[in-house]
Order: structure tokens, then C-alpha cells, then sequence
């Protein structure tokens, strides 16, 4: 078995380029992969190796002045998820197109605190997340940006600020930083009465039982699981291997759904000729299945489609 952790945490972080070099060698001695990125508002990263390998890097990183409080979700699979090791340096560590001030991050609130900021009537909800996370499941309430990446939020925030004035304002995403770094960008605009939830939606759903808890359908999840539910179990969503969005039963029970070519959003996204690779690598997935055999199966033409669309 091999320990995973993803991580990050909002800092000012010195000399980034410097911190690199040393931090992927201490990586690479110790067998770990993964992805690291480093920027000047602080580090993001999930990386995999023996425990004791993962727990140096981890150390190694809480080293660094005011990252000693560094969290991270830790979980283990049998073998590890990533092919190498990636340290890389970025103007930020997730893309908003505009970097932060990590001082100024709004107020941490804890999943069992949540549900009482959130019934409030002068709070003004507002799910961070892409449209196509929102579709599976969200709180009660929230506003749905309709954002195709995170990089639109701050054209969103533009247009939407002036009915949102005098709102305090309660933000969240999947595991926390998203949010976080939505929080600092409202701030740094003025808005002084900013809260997140802390650790995202899956702590929410770890922490809060499921007869007390506000959340309405599934979490989007980026790895194999797809979507998870109350206490992180696995949910039902499946992914369209084509556009790679998340489907709902009912999704799948649409007319344009075709396993493993299309669904209902990308029906009209691809050539015929797209069309016709995608319905031989399903079939050759489906004889590899039938054999007890692996296949690489939807991933591998992952780069393929992002090249042609």
C-alpha cells in the first residue's frame, strides 16, 4: 500500500524557485510522485509514496516559515496513482488569474458551525465550484455562478457585486481552496464580512451526520470515484468519457447518451470521425473486461480529445 496526501496551504512564500530544487531532491530520494506547485501565495499538491517518504516531504514543507501549520487529507491505494514527479512553479498555486494576498483569507468556519451561518437570511451563499459540480449536488440555497473554470469567478464577482452589497458573504468548494482563495480575492475588493467553509465540502460530508446535514445530492470528486455522498461514500454519478463531466442516472437516461461516446453536453462537441475512435476504444474496454483483463481505458485519450476539440 502506498500513502497518499493532498495538500495546500495560503502563505507568502519566499523565493519559491529556491525552495524547489531541494524540495523535488528530497522527493526523489524518497520515492515519492506526485504533483507539487509552488508559488508566492503559498503551495498546492497531492503527492503518494511510502509513508515514511510522504511524511518527509510533508516535514520538509512545514519547515518552511509559517507553513508549520500545514494540513493535509491523507488516504492509501494499493498501488501509486502517479506515473512521476512534477515541482513546478506557478504564478498561482489554483488559477484565478489573479494572485492573493494571503493575509487577507475570510473567516475559517467548521462543518458542525456551517448549517447555522448558512440558514441565516442576510448571508448570501455562493458555490465556487465549476457549473458542471454544481449540477450533481450543492446546498440548499446557493448561488450557482455558472463558471466553466475558476478563472471566471472574478468576471462573475464584477457583474454580480451590486445586488450582493451589505450580504455577508459564506463561500465553498470541494476541498477547501477554492474558496479560500475567493475569500482573500473579496476581500482584497472590499467586502469585509467573508466566511468559508473549512475543508471543503467532503470534511462537511465526513464530519456532519447525514440526519443533520444540509447537503442536497453528490460531490463532484477528481479521481476514479467520480462523486461521493454523506460519510465519503462512493455515489452513483459515472463520468462521459468524452467530455469527461459527471452524469446522474438521470443523465445517462437521456436520448442523446451514448456509453462510453457522448451525453447530453457534448452531443454536438465532437466529429464524426472523434465519434468513431471513441466507440473502438469502448469496445476494445469492454472486450478487455470481459477477458478479466486491465485497459487504459478513458484516460489515455485523454490528451488526444483535449487536442482536437
Amino acid at each position: 500500500m502506498v500513502t497518499v496526501a493532498a495538500f495546500y496551504t495560503f502563505v507568502t512564500l519566499d523565493a519559491p524557485d529556491a525552495r524547489r530544487g531541494p524540495l523535488r531532491a528530497l522527493a526523489e530520494a524518497e520515492g515519492v510522485r506526485g504533483s507539487i506547485l509552488l508559488a508566492g501565495e503559498g503551495v498546492n499538491g497531492t503527492i503518494a509514496g511510502p509513508r515514511a517518504g510522504v511524511a518527509a516531504v510533508l516535514d520538509h514543507i512545514r519547515s518552511w516559515p509559517d507553513c508549520g501549520a500545514l494540513d493535509w487529507k491523507e488516504s492509501t491505494a494499493e498501488a501509486t496513482p502517479f506515473g512521476r514527479l512534477k515541482v513546478r512553479l506557478k504564478r498561482e498555486i489554483v488559477t484565478m488569474g489573479a494572485a492573493i494576498d494571503p493575509d487577507l483569507v475570510g473567516d475559517y468556519v467548521s462543518p458542525a458551525d456551517w448549517n447555522a451561518l448558512i440558514r441565516d437570511p442576510e448571508v448570501a451563499l455562493i458555490d465556487t465550484r465549476n457549473a458542471y459540480e454544481v449540477a450533481i449536488g450543492s446546498f440548499p440555497g446557493a448561488i450557482d455562478p455558472g463558471t466553466d473554470a475558476f478563472g471566471d469567478f472574478p468576471g462573475w464577482w464584477a457583474a454580480n457585486r451590486d445586488r450582493l452589497a451589505g450580504k455577508r458573504i459564506a463561500m465553498f468548494c470541494t476541498g477547501g481552496i477554492r474558496c479560500e482563495k475567493s475569500t482573500a480575492f473579496l476581500k482584497a475588493e472590499g467586502v469585509a464580512d467573508v466566511h468559508h467553509l473549512q475543508g471543503g465540502i467532503l470534511k462537511y460530508l465526513e464530519e456532519v451526520p447525514e440526519v443533520d446535514s444540509l447537503w442536497q445530492g453528490e460531490c463532484f470528486v477528481f479521481d476514479q470515484r467520480v462523486s461521493v455522498g454523506h460519510g465519503l461514500a462512493q455515489g452513483s454519478a459515472t463520468l462521459c468519457h468524452a467530455c469527461r463531466r459527471p452524469l446522474t442516472t438521470e443523465d445517462r437516461a437521456r436520448p442523446e447518451f451514448e456509453d462510453g461516446v457522448r451525453c447530453h453536453r457534448c452531443a454536438d462537441a465532437f466529429t464524426e470521425d472523434q465519434r468513431a475512435r471513441f466507440r473502438e476504444r469502448h469496445r476494445q474496454v469492454l472486450l478487455a473486461e470481459a477477458r478479466g483483463a486491465a485497459h487504459l481505458g478513458p484516460d489515455a485519450f485523454r490528451k488526444t480529445v483535449t487536442k482536437t476539440r
